[in-house]
Formats: structure tokens, C-alpha cells, sequence
């Protein structure tokens, strides 16, 4: 297996998103002997657009809000990727997610392109009504860029089916008819689809299932350890307890939790909803999570933030299977020491693309008016998933490159070829 050759970088440089993106793309592009103008063409967003947002605050006084909306590629089909409401959010960090956005829909090889957006704000401080206020200017002034068939935002950090609820009702307003297909991860009453809000988790466990498979490892005994409990962390332990595995371990920003026999997943995120919170949980021990993500596993699962597995701590990790259920949390130079260890990477753009691929066929429904059971849905997205999963590995294997640069050639090769088919506009 050819190893990662990335440069060294000072911390700051190395956790900058951006940086870590166009890296991966110009290694996968050399490896493909890319076109140097669709090389050129395929590196940079075609769109970016900020905003700063005027709200109404619940005291008398007006606050001005930053926003950002990125539109990395629109060659396959509309632009598509959630908005995040975060105080660090930054132009590089949704121009990175942006791209990622275009390689995940490519990977999977749904109809859409790469898009995200983004606004500096501490959405824990603000208002239900303040929130309202921010997430409808915002809309309004994206009016002209998003739409079914231009660019479909979905909830992203901090953000929800009511924050699409919002969006939703705002376009439809300015276009004077209800609109469901402009965002997906709606509420299920209002458009939105079935399954949706499990899929990011259910597309984790599948090919968790797959790399099993594929390294001829047993489920029972596998032991999983997941660095966030959100709603990617928690359905992924959930669905993943469901098929077998044992999950040892869950870290959140401020502590975690660890039980060598297994924590009871039910049980957990029962005392989460009831707590707000996973610590003081009986059924585990309180630990440190940086200790945490060094420890013993099978599956180690990142499925919060970005950059969570660095130089600092790649060297230190112990396990065999590392499935990024959250966009970027491995850096190139964290790359460098996975493969000298052996850790079979699930990159992002694969592991994390369930979310996606539901929020297509949520797009589909609303387009259609016609909705399909969750039974139906499960059934789309673990055959896609499993498909992607083999498209990866064998792209790996017939290019001897590792899993993540794999799955990045896939991506690129597929935009390179439909932008190459449409020509450039002059």
C-alpha cells in the first residue's frame, strides 16, 4: 500500500481545514493525471457569497451577523450541504466543507454538487425568537441562490429540522408558493423524509459492517469507541449496539464515559435526555477524553468536529478500523502516521455519506409528492452505501493508493468527466 507523503506543518497550518482539502485533491489529481485546466477548475469554488445579517435582539438592540454561503460545484446537479451556527465558523472552513460536499455527492454518485454555509454567532446564548430572526434574514438574502434546482442547504451543527422549517417557509414566502424541495432534513409532516434523521448513523454502521467483512474481523467482540454523542454519535452507537457490536467507550468536548464489559446504549441516551447531558451515567466510568481516544478498540469513531485526530495523537491511537463519521476530523499529516500503523481508514467523504444520500432522497419525495416508507428508505441507503463502500476499495486496490485517496480519485474522476462532457461556457 503506497503510503500519504504530506509536508510538516506548524499546528495551525495543519488543522486548517481548507489546506488539508486542497492537499487531498492535488495528490488524488496528480494520481489521475487530471487535465490541468479541469485541475484548475475543479480546485475552487465557483460561487461565495457573505452576507452580514442585521437581527433584532430580544433586548431592543440590533446585532450584525456574518454569513457565509459557499458553492463549490454545481456540475452534477444543484449545490447541496447544510449551514452551521457556530462562534469559529470560517470562510476557509465552509470553503473546505463545501468541496467535501462535491466528493461525498460524487462518491455515493448522487445528482448534486457541493455546497455549505455558515454563520458566526453563539447560537447557546441567543433566543428561540432571536434565532428565527437571524436564520430568515439570512434566507432572504440567499434568495437568489438557493433553490431545488440551484443549491438545497440541511441542517449542520447546531442547526435542525425547525432551522429548515424556518428556511423552508422563508423561500417559500418570497416565491409566493409553498416550496419544500429548497432544504432537506425538514420535519417529516412538512416534506420531510422518513429515516432521515437516523441516516448519517445508519451509513456509518454499514460500512463498519463492510470493513468487518472486508478484514475478515467478527462483529461479536468488536469493540467501538465514539469521540460525539450528537445525533450522528448516538444514532451510529445505537444502530451499530443493535448489530452486535460492543460500545466501550463515548467521548464528548468535556469528558467521556468507558466500560470494558460495554455501556448500555438505551440506557445512555435515555439518562442524556433526561440529563442533557452523558455524564453522571451510572453504567460508566468518567475519563478523560483525549485518554479515551487512545485506548484499546476495534472501531474508533470520530463523529463530532474537525481535526480531532492530529500529529499530536495519531501516533497514540489503538485501533484497527478508524470510521470518520465527522467531516475532516483527521489531518493530512495525522494521515502519515495511520498508515505506518496499518488503521484501516473509512474516510469522511464515504463513512459520513448517508446523511447525503437521505437528504437526495428527501429532495426526490418533496419533487415527486410522494413519499416512501422508512422501511424503503433504509433499503436505498444501505444498498448505496454498501455499493460505495465497494467502489472505494476496489478503486483503492486497482490503483494501489490508501482508502482516503481512493475514494477522493473516485470523486474526482466522476466531476472531472461530466464537467469535461459539458464543456466550458464562453
Amino acid at each position: 500500500m503506497q503510503q500519504v507523503v504530506s509536508p510538516v506543518l506548524p499546528l495551525e497550518q495543519e488543522t486548517n481545514p481548507w489546506e488539508a482539502q486542497a492537499f487531498r485533491f492535488d495528490q488524488a489529481a496528480k494520481k489521475l493525471n487530471l487535465d490541468r485546466g479541469l485541475w484548475k477548475v475543479l480546485r475552487q469554488p465557483v460561487r461565495e457569497l457573505t452576507v452580514h445579517i442585521p437581527v433584532l435582539m430580544d433586548n431592543g438592540e440590533i446585532e450584525v451577523f456574518t454569513g457565509f454561503r459557499i458553492q463549490h460545484s454545481v456540475a452534477r446537479g444543484p449545490g447541496k450541504g447544510g449551514i452551521r451556527y457556530a462562534p469559529d465558523v470560517s470562510q476557509d472552513e465552509v470553503r473546505a466543507l463545501a468541496s467535501w460536499m462535491t466528493w461525498k455527492c460524487a462518491v455515493v454518485n448522487i445528482p448534486f454538487g457541493g455546497a455549505k454555509g455558515g454563520i458566526i454567532c453563539d447560537p447557546k446564548s441567543m433566543s428561540q425568537g432571536e434565532l428565527e430572526r437571524m436564520t430568515r434574514r439570512y434566507t432572504a438574502e440567499m434568495i437568489e441562490f438557493i433553490g431545488p434546482e440551484k443549491d438545497v442547504p440541511a441542517p449542520d451543527m447546531n442547526t435542525n429540522e425547525q432551522t429548515m422549517a424556518w428556511i423552508m417557509d422563508t423561500y417559500s414566502m418570497h416565491m409566493r408558493q409553498t416550496v419544500t424541495a429548497v432544504v432537506t432534513g425538514k420535519p417529516v409532516n412538512i416534506g420531510g423524509s422518513a429515516g432521515r434523521r437516523e441516516a448519517t448513523g445508519r451509513g456509518i454502521a454499514v460500512v463498519c459492517d463492510e470493513a468487518m467483512k472486508h478484514l475478515n474481523m467478527p462483529v461479536e467482540g468488536c469493540r467501538v469507541i465514539l469521540q460525539g454523542f450528537g445525533n450522528v454519535g448516538s444514532n451510529a452507537a445505537k444502530l451499530l449496539a443493535d448489530r452486535g457490536y460492543t460500545i466501550i467507550g463515548v467521548a464528548e468536548y468535556d469528558g467521556g464515559l468507558f466500560s470494558a464489559a460495554g455501556l448500555d446504549v438505551p440506557n445512555l441516551l435515555s439518562h442524556r435526555q433526561r440529563t442533557g447531558s452523558i455524564h453522571g451515567f451510572s453504567g460508566g466510568e468518567a475519563v478523560d477524553t483525549a485518554e479515551l481516544l487512545t485506548r484499546e478498540c476495534e472501531i474508533l469513531i470520530p463523529a463530532a468536529t474537525e481535526n480531532v485526530i492530529t500529529s499530536l495523537n495519531a501516533g497514540d491511537l489503538r485501533c484497527r478500523i478508524l470510521c470518520e463519521g465527522a467531516n475532516g476530523p483527521t489531518t493530512v499529516a495525522a494521515d502519515v502516521l495511520l498508515a505506518q500503523k496499518g488503521i484501516f481508514v473509512l474516510p469522511d467523504i464515504l463513512a459520513n455519506a448517508g446523511g447525503v444520500t437521505a437528504s437526495y432522497f428527501e429532495w426526490v419525495q418533496d419533487r415527486m409528492g410522494y413519499f416512501w416508507t422508512e422501511t424503503e428508505v433504509n433499503q436505498r441507503l444501505e444498498r448505496i452505501m454498501t455499493d460505495s463502500f465497494n467502489d472505494v476499495i476496489s478503486y483503492a486496490t486497482s490503483h494501489e493508493v490508501d482508502n482516503r485517496t481512493a475514494a477522493y480519485m473516485l470523486a474526482i474522476d466522476r466531476v472531472a468527466y461530466t464537467t469535461k462532457q459539458r464543456g466550458m461556457y464562453a
